[in-house]
């Protein structure tokens, strides 16, 4: 299959995608939870906002995201919208396919950030934010300073061609966790700042007996 690439600024214009409610839903098989430590929590949704620029684009908006990691492949629904609750990106991904709809038409990767570059040229490592967001590390990620309390301040991670630099500028408590409330990212001329607002742990719904 060919990929069209569109620059972000143009996909903010494509209005053909749809609209949407300001929210993610988690599936009614999870429900809110607390967790002493973000790593307990196989599944969560965040409310925040990105901001990403590069030579080619410069733009902010709205972030929602659910993710699943307690199956086999991790399940994930993210959407980037405008203030007015536009949806400008929409991405799922669910048993190892990721997809994207632009123009009524539906493009698909087993790899989600590799998909997102190539429908919307935005460089981001989207694979490794779901660890980031909750303020932990891959094994491709060296920790160059912590925090006073252990938590990670800045570290680096291998990527293709340039490594990304990254910085966990505050902290604060969500569901009964310490995670990270604002992250900025750089690579080159590819800046990156994740605000979020809310994290909310998810875990199954217990039945009563």
């Amino acid at each position: 299959m060919r990929y069209l690439t569109f620059s972000f600024q143009r996909l903010m214009l494509l209005c053909c995608l749809f609209l949407a409610a300001c929210s993610v839903k988690p599936p009614h098989t999870l429900t809110n939870i607390d967790v002493s430590q973000a790593s307990e929590a196989n599944a969560w949704e965040i409310q925040g906002k990105l901001a990403f620029r590069s030579d080619a684009d410069k733009f902010s908006t709205n972030l929602f995201w659910f993710h699943d990691n307690t199956f086999s492949e991790p399940q994930d629904e993210l959407k980037l919208t405008t203030v007015i609750g536009t949806t400008v990106l929409s991405l799922t991904s669910q048993y190892g396919l990721a997809s994207i709809d632009v123009q009524g038409k539906t493009y698909t990767d087993s790899n989600p950030q590799q998909l997102i570059t190539r429908v919307s040229g935005m460089q981001i490592p989207l694979n490794k934010l779901p660890l980031w967001i909750t303020g932990q590390v891959t094994e491709d990620d060296q920790v160059l300073e912590y925090n006073q309390d252990g938590t990670i301040k800045a570290f680096t991670s291998k990527d293709v061609g340039e490594d990304w630099q990254v910085k966990f500028i505050s902290y604060q408590q969500q569901s009964g966790a310490s995670v990270p409330r604002l992250l900025q990212i750089n690579r080159a001329d590819v800046q990156i700042k994740i605000q979020i607002n809310q994290w909310q742990a998810l875990g199954p719904v217990v039945t009563p007996i």
